[in-house]
């Protein structure tokens, strides 16, 4: 840090690029990130509670798949107006608001007596869900430093891992301790309130976000105030910086840097995410299609093995490197692995009635999931809009992608029915070879500021200098 952003005489903005990886940054990550341990928890256990619902109610495939995607269409709701509210009256104002929508749906999800109730719960929690992601991925990125962004705004998605893996963990040991089919469901789904309401408390006491709150709201002093309280005095400043003029949503729309944007962040996460969701909601059903005569506590096994062997360390590794490899070129290798595992399964013949190869395969696909696209299109949108329309572009990006997932989700077990499961993930790899193209079309921003990134000029406002009206008077 230069001496001048070290002593604090520099803007807000300077000093937040410049700092050195600290202990605020992991405190704004945790809080961020819990968040996003729910909302994978919440959206994915569906998969293994829904084995077990359909069980029960008869359900058919129709009203299966429509139970385990309609969190998707709420969370394209949530997403776009969260984002919207969030660049209008603050990331603050909206901040935890997400995350107790969350809770309350988990628990009506939990006590649902009918499929319509369970559908109604489960299209509040995506309105949380959806809201969880501008707000969240946002406040990271602007809370970042140059050097370190990526990994920090990583981190912040990374823990969607953990509910990966505890998802499998808790239907696991439900199913195993000889529970009820009936009461495992309502536990499994109810769980989730509890990290959603652990926390709440920590959204609402986080400092608005300072780069938001200086040049948003103008309010320089009262920015570097809370964050100077914040970090315990590793980020001071004393210059101010130039309000940005707010951006109506019809200008942001009808602008065409905004949109060739909007192309490469919402039409690459549509495609991730309908490969992602479609294959991860249904794995208990493709294995079933391999292993028609594994048990349902075997599938999901294997779907925990799949999460901790391959899942998981490509979430470490992007964490690790994506600052290093860059942004936009991590989400292209990642598009390219997965199309390459994804067509391998299509075109070996026999290979999806083989459960360890299979399983190999599908692991790999996993593991380039995470380790590019997963990661990387929930990075992007945070950093390449300016800050006015910062939480609007990554809304409209995250909630395109959840249109996308549902797309996913609901149209897989009948392609699967209808052309097999090796010409659906045909269909799979070139939605994955179509992100790689559309990841073309955007900068990359690793290692720039985040101002640079989203082509934003900063200008400091000094206090004007003093004038001499006669001989030793002197006018500030």
């Amino acid at each position: 840090m230069s001496a001048d952003r070290a002593s604090g005489s520099g803007t807000l903005t300077d000093a937040l690029n410049e700092a050195p990886l600290s202990v605020f940054h992991l405190r704004a990550m945790f809080t961020s990130g819990m968040g996003f341990f729910t909302d994978a928890y919440d959206l994915f256990i569906i998969g293994v509670a829904l084995a077990l619902v359909t069980a029960e109610w008869h359900l058919t495939t129709t009203e299966a798949t429509l139970a385990s995607s309609v969190a998707l269409v709420g969370a394209f709701i949530g997403a776009v107006v969260f984002g919207r509210v969030a660049d209008i009256f603050g990331r603050k104002a909206i901040y935890g608001i997400e995350a107790a929508i969350m809770a309350v749906a988990a628990v009506l999800s939990a006590l649902s007596p009918n499929l319509a109730w369970l559908i109604a719960a489960r299209f509040l929690l995506g309105i949380g869900i959806g809201g969880d992601y501008p707000v969240s991925a946002t406040i990271m990125s602007e809370y970042a430093n140059r050097k370190d962004r990526g990994r920090l705004v990583s981190m912040v998605f990374s823990t969607q891992a953990l509910g990966l893996i505890v998802g499998p963990v808790v239907g696991l040991t439900l199913l195993g301790a000889g529970i009820s089919n009936g009461l495992a469901w309502r536990l499994m789904l109810g769980l989730g309130a509890l990290p959603a309401l652990a926390v709440i408390y920590l959204r609402r006491t986080m400092p608005e976000s300072p780069r938001y709150m200086a040049r948003v709201l103008g309010d320089a002093s009262g920015a570097a105030s809370s964050m100077e309280g914040f970090t315990g005095g590793a980020i001071r400043a004393s210059a101010a910086e130039e309000r940005a003029p707010r951006q109506r949503f019809a200008d942001f729309i009808r602008n065409r840097r905004n949109l060739v944007l909007l192309a490469g962040t919402a039409g690459s996460w549509f495609l991730l995410d309908y490969a992602y969701y479609g294959n991860t909601i249904s794995t208990p059903l493709i294995l079933r299609s391999v292993a028609p005569h594994a048990s349902l506590m075997q599938s999901v096994a294997w779907t925990l093995i799949i999460f901790v062997l391959a899942a998981a360390p490509g979430y470490l590794l992007a964490l690790f490197t994506i600052d290093r490899i860059g942004h936009r070129r991590l989400q292209w290798i990642g598009f390219l692995g997965m199309a390459a595992a994804f067509g391998l399964i299509g075109l070996v013949p026999s290979i999806t009635h083989v459960i360890v190869p299979f399983l190999a395969l599908y692991g790999i696909s996993y593991f380039f999931t995470e380790f590019g696209p997963n990661v990387t299109t929930f990075v992007l949108p945070s950093e390449v809009f300016p800050i006015t329309s910062r939480t609007t572009g990554h809304g409209i990006s995250s909630g395109i992608a959840k249109v996308g997932a549902f797309v996913g989700v609901f149209a897989f077990p009948h392609l699967e029915a209808a052309l097999g499961l090796e010409s659906t993930l045909l269909f799979t790899a070139g939605a994955a070879l179509l992100g790689a193209l559309l990841t073309q079309v955007l900068p990359e921003p690793a290692g720039l500021t985040i101002e640079e990134a989203s082509r934003e000029q900063v200008v400091a406002v000094r206090a004007p200098e003093p004038t001499v009206t006669e001989p030793g008077l002197v006018v500030s």
